[in-house]
């Protein structure tokens, strides 16, 4: 029979259920006989009503701006939509009743990291216990366990496994801030999307919990010693500060209990809950000690133990209580006496650590009674870098993003960690760092400049070009001491340049873009009414003057269209593939495509549609959409282009169509589609190591041909792994020239033009200075030697992450392993792998006078052919089947002689 009041009793038995998740295990000594006695002689007092001021409290994954309060600990919980940006809400769907704030999760899909940000009511400087809970509960119906980690602010705070679906995981720390806001964020390591249940934070006394060594206190577990009922865990309201207990039963120990509930422990810092210390554990054997283990996952960690002792027995006049606490046969403190109603704590100033910590309690020779232990919490020492973004910055750009409402994921610090940088910064790398290079470009921002720019004071480049933004250029953004580029291009500014500015792009010390600004002024004769007389009889000038020009560029126009038109016509002469023509009428189109029946690619000049020629040959169709950004000067330039230059490595162009109204190119027939389909995780037909060394080989003969054997040199523009296509031999070919240029002689080493390529190949140099020139397309094809090596695609999502921040981050573990992509399961070569990589990293500096020519790549790449020898794995019939027909004006090898690369 329970010796509790009925009142304690039925609270306690409303106890949440909830596992710990920690690896920590309590191990009790060998057993001993004894009996206890249990005194009822004290009332239990009526509770006192805890105090929630300050906690907060996150039903993560519930509808936005909904809030509740829970039935059994009757904290207030509200939706976590104003804590965080991102994230899916699921419900979980169990046949048991957890706790509330389990039965739904927020789910994070997209972006490495994803952030909660809390501010306690407090700020910085101040102690708080943070918990986040994790319910997997296959919420997404696929039955995988997810591996995620979790952070707090820049720093790992834990990874986040599960031993079942069912198995909640809670991890809690005791942490002191140095910012008024608290990042709880999500890390997505490829072995899961990450998720949480519920977050918490609790305000602690700063008194509590001291410790002498730096880092925080990360939880490993909290016991309740003699408590009747094993499973039960005590918190709020009984826990004034909502810790969780979990009840410790063992049958080699006895349970002793005052029969009553003091809140006398409320006292002290710690507010250690009534129906925890009215509770303790004995030794059955008076005369032995009370002793247990902790076992240690780490025998490296360094642990800090809080003991609570409190007698719970009233007492008579020849009773006593003392004992010793030994740790591994060493004296750890000086003799306990337990006080009643009041809590005696014991904890050691330094840390303990080691593979298994024996404690033993053992009286005196003077105690009368053997030693009890009523609650004890055990935590491990979690050093953080504490290291943070300039706080000047980050609020910054925190006032940017609300003005704004930029749609990025912009979560968690700016800068730090590294790998997790916001999108468009660049920061400085240094222990508080800065941001130097914000980049907003197309960014859909609207109204004014706002002020906070100002305060982004080490920022050396920013780029607002191609927004909405109205209002005048601010004075400020010149106050900013070290910027020296400006892109304030394709807005709605109005109004004269600040002076200042002007100055600065005049002497130099400023690269200033104003260009699409219909109402902005650049000349000084804007500003003042002095003004007005010459805007009237300039006018007339002005516009005489565009009159003039517009004639001219009419004339120029024309005349360019007749050149243009006589090269399509030289074109259709000299095409040769159906019959010695290669102009097709849309109805031949029609009937060759079986009326655009089969459809087996799209991109930025529509859809391609599979053909089938007279002769049985396969081509591919191009046929140019109505709403297609590229026009009839792309369809033209790659139709010369094509017709003008032959190699085994470039697409052939069997004809066009060109009827006034449609437009289409037609291709030879590439059965194995693109290379981006072929490194895609969705095709089971994983490219083996020589066959990608093949490839990467191929294409760079293509470059290296358009480079070096063309007169002029072509560039190529848009050198991408869905530009690339296969054979049914997994030849590999370069296509669609829609944006390829000549580099013409008389115009030097490169030639100015506006920037134009896909995100994530494109060269930043060729995209900051328009000047293109060859190593432009060697940048491109870097970036597509990297996803054949590590099968990623060139912006790794979640989270948007170029491939070369990913390469850099994985070559700090100096491992191919990790690098190489997983599907080949260890089948290359690792010296091969090693110099590919190496060539690859060649090609991408954003410097291109440091990148290589097409031949040094060239030869680098046969060096990695030639290590690898014959596959261990032979390729049996797997290609898709193709036309048994080739194309006879395709077979000309204009390849040359290399030079070797000196490194």
């Amino acid at each position: 029979m329970d010796s509790r009041p009925p009142l304690v009793w039925l609270i306690f038995v409303l106890a949440t259920i909830m596992s710990s998740g920690n690896n920590l295990e309590l191990v009790a000594g060998k057993p001993h006989n004894a009996a206890s006695t249990f005194p009822h002689d004290h009332p239990s007092p009526l509770r006192l009503a805890a105090d929630t001021q300050g906690f907060i409290s996150i039903d993560c994954g519930i509808a936005p701006g909904s809030s509740y309060t829970d039935d059994r600990t009757q904290i207030h919980y509200t939706s976590d939509a104003e804590f965080t940006d991102n994230g899916i809400n699921y419900n979980v769907s169990r046949s048991e009743n957890p706790s509330k704030q389990l039965m739904n999760v927020r789910s994070f899909p997209e972006g490495a990291r994803n952030c909660y940000t809390l501010e306690p009511e407090k700020g910085k400087g101040n102690k708080y216990l943070i918990r986040a809970f994790f319910m997997y509960g296959n919420y997404d119906s696929k039955n995988q366990l997810p591996v995620f980690k979790l952070y707090l602010g820049v720093d790992k705070w834990d990874t986040i496994k599960f031993k079942n679906p069912n198995k909640t995981v809670r991890k809690e720390i005791i942490h002191v801030p140095k910012t008024d806001y608290i990042d709880v964020c999500l890390v997505n390591n490829g072995s899961g999307t990450p998720f949480i249940s519920a977050l918490e934070l609790r305000p602690l006394d700063n008194s509590s919990y001291n410790k002498t060594e730096l880092g925080s206190l990360l939880l490993s577990n909290r016991w309740d010693f003699g408590s009747d009922q094993e499973k039960f865990q005590v918190r709020y309201k009984d826990d004034a500060l909502d810790r969780i207990w979990n009840s410790y039963k063992n049958p080699f120990w006895e349970s002793i209990t005052a029969g009553f509930e003091s809140y006398s422990y409320s006292d002290n810092p710690f507010k250690l809950p009534g129906i925890v210390m009215s509770t303790a554990a004995t030794p059955k054997n008076e005369s032995e000690p009370l002793s247990f283990f902790l076992d240690m996952d780490n025998p490296s960690q360094r642990f800090y133990l809080f003991m609570h002792f409190s007698e719970v027995l009233q007492l008579q006049g020849n009773q006593s209580r003392v004992f010793t606490i030994w740790l591994n046969g060493t004296l750890w403190n000086d003799p306990v006496v337990p006080k009643r109603c009041s809590s005696t704590r014991i904890f050691r100033t330094n840390s303990v650590r080691g593979s298994r910590l024996l404690f033993s309690l053992v009286k005196t020779d003077e105690s009368a009674l053997p030693p009890i232990i009523n609650a004890l919490e055990v935590y491990v020492i979690k050093e953080f870098s504490q290291s943070t973004t300039d706080q000047d910055d980050v609020e910054a750009m925190k006032k940017i993003k609300s003005v704004y409402m930029v749609r990025r994921n912009w979560q968690g610090d700016p800068c730090l960690p590294m790998d997790y940088q916001w999108d468009g910064l660049k920061c400085s790398d240094n222990g508080s760092p800065t941001l130097i290079s914000l980049n907003l470009s197309y960014s859909n921002l609207t109204g004014k400049i706002h002020p906070s720019f100002s305060n982004l004071k080490s920022l050396q480049t920013l780029d607002l070009s191609h927004n909405n933004l109205t209002g005048s250029v601010p004075e400020f953004l010149a106050e900013l001491p070290s910027l020296t580029f400006l892109n304030l291009a394709g807005n709605n500014l109005k109004g004269s340049v600040p002076q200042v500015l002007m100055e600065k792009y005049q002497n130099g010390t400023l690269c200033l873009s104003l260009g699409e600004n219909p109402n902005l002024c650049v000349s000084v004769s804007c500003k003042g009414k002095q003004n007005k007389n010459f805007i009237v009889p300039a006018l007339a000038s002005i516009i005489s003057v565009l009159v003039l020009f517009l004639l001219i560029a009419v004339g120029i126009i024309w005349n360019f269209r007749r050149k243009e038109d006589r090269a399509m016509e030289m074109v259709t002469r000299e095409g040769s593939l159906k019959s010695g023509n290669s102009e097709f009428t849309y109805s031949e189109l029609v009937t060759i495509t079986r009326n655009f029946s089969s459809t087996i690619g799209q991109g930025g000049f529509g859809n391609v549609h599979l053909g089938t020629l007279v002769d049985g040959t396969q081509v591919a169709v191009k046929l140019r959409s109505q709403s297609s950004m590229q026009g009839p000067r792309e369809f033209q330039a790659e139709a010369k282009l094509l017709k003008r230059v032959h190699h085994k490595n470039l697409v052939c162009l069997a004809g066009y169509c060109n009827d006034g109204t449609n437009t289409a190119l037609i291709y030879e027939y590439m059965s194995n589609g693109n290379l981006r389909q072929r490194l895609s995780a969705r095709d089971t037909d994983v490219l083996y190591w020589k066959e990608r060394l093949q490839i990467a080989v191929d294409v760079a003969q293509g470059l290296e041909y358009l480079h070096n054997g063309c007169k002029p040199p072509i560039i190529h523009r848009d050198v991408k792994t869905s530009n690339i296509l296969l054979n049914k031999k997994l030849q590999a070919k370069i296509a669609d020239f829609g944006l390829s240029r000549d580099l013409a002689i008389e115009s030097g080493p490169h030639v100015s033009t506006i920037p134009a390529g896909t995100p994530g190949y494109l060269d930043p140099e060729y995209y900051s200075s328009g000047n293109l020139n060859k190593r432009s397309d060697v940048y491109s094809f870097g970036i597509v030697l990297l996803e054949l090596i590590t099968g990623l695609p060139a912006i790794i999502t979640p989270g948007n992450i170029h491939i070369v921040q990913w390469i850099s981050h994985m070559l700090k573990r100096g491992d191919i392993q990790n690098i190489v992509d997983p599907r080949l399961q260890g089948d290359f070569n690792n010296n091969s792998a090693w110099k590919a990589l190496e060539t690859a990293l060649a090609c991408v500096p954003s410097t291109a006078i440091q990148r290589p020519d097409m031949s040094h790549v060239l030869a680098d790449l046969k060096d990695c052919l030639e290590m690898v020898g014959p596959m261990r794995t032979q390729r049996i019939d797997s290609y898709k089947m193709g036309s048994s027909n080739s194309l006879k004006s395709c077979a000309v090898d204009l390849e040359g002689e290399m030079a070797p690369h000196v490194r």
